[in-house]
């Protein structure tokens, strides 16, 4: 054989190598790549659907977990929640509460059923417990002060807003309705409601919080400016100019 022939054999047998070598780090990228890619289990699937508020697709996702736990009930709750379907939303709380007899989550889930029922007496017995379980919830004590506000317990739901907030200087800025536990958010009168969140704050002297709430007070038509006055709370604001402007908004005709 000559050494052309031979030099071409080195070369194909060469190449061969080198592709065989080629698809080895391919086929072990691909590998690489696939087991890096996360798995989404039913639950992650149920979660997606409740980010994208296909709440049907992710109660039937929720149901379909096996063995149900009490997070799976929960979660199929606030699904339920979302849909204002508030039997079935108590019904599968009622279940994690069954599976996890401290389950602070479901506790207070199922207080907000009650609230979104006007039965705000059950609501504050229901925040109550669950604050047993989650004595340092900001949350549930949120929805424990919005509960006592709805039964016209102003004392009460200022303490539980105070509570709230040192315990979470965010607490009454969240939005999100995501996640396994909810936060209670509507309220009938909405101008008295801003007035008191605005003492919260000033009380816990921010300042800038309690000038924002006190602006949605008195726009939304909260006729008391002499309170901004002469409660004790707001002594520290009254020197700034933002303030003085405040106080002369006139409050809209309801």
């Amino acid at each position: 054989m000559g050494h052309r022939a031979v030099f071409s054999l080195l070369a194909l047998a060469f190449t061969a190598r080198a592709q065989s070598f080629a698809d080895t780090k391919t086929a072990e990228a691909q590998s690489a790549s696939n087991a890096a890619r996360p798995v989404l289990t039913v639950e992650m699937r149920g979660d997606i659907a409740m980010a994208r508020k296909d709440y049907r697709q992710a109660v039937e996702l929720y149901k379909s977990i096996t063995p149900a736990t009490h997070i799976s009930h929960n979660k199929t709750g606030i699904a339920y929640h979302q849909m204002t379907e508030m039997d079935n939303a108590a019904r599968y709380y009622q279940r994690a509460v069954k599976a996890k007899r401290d389950y602070a989550e479901a506790l207070n889930n199922l207080g907000a059923v009650y609230y979104a029922q006007k039965s705000y007496r059950k609501a504050v017995g229901q925040y109550s417990r669950a604050l047993k379980h989650a004595p340092k919830s900001a949350s549930i004590y949120s929805n424990l002060g919005t509960a006592w506000f709805a039964r016209k317990n102003y004392q009460k739901a200022s303490e539980s807003y105070a509570k709230a907030l040192e315990l979470d200087p965010e607490v009454f800025e969240h939005r999100s309705t995501n996640g396994v536990m909810l936060q209670e958010r509507s309220v009938a009168e909405r101008a008295k409601f801003h007035y008191y969140l605005a003492k919260t704050y000033a009380k816990a002297g921010m300042n800038e919080r309690a000038l924002q709430y006190m602006r949605r007070a008195l726009e939304e038509g909260f006729k008391e400016k002499k309170k901004f006055v002469e409660e004790p709370e707001f002594a520290g604001l009254q020197k700034l100019t933002e303030f003085q402007e405040l106080l002369t908004l006139n409050p809209r005709v309801l």
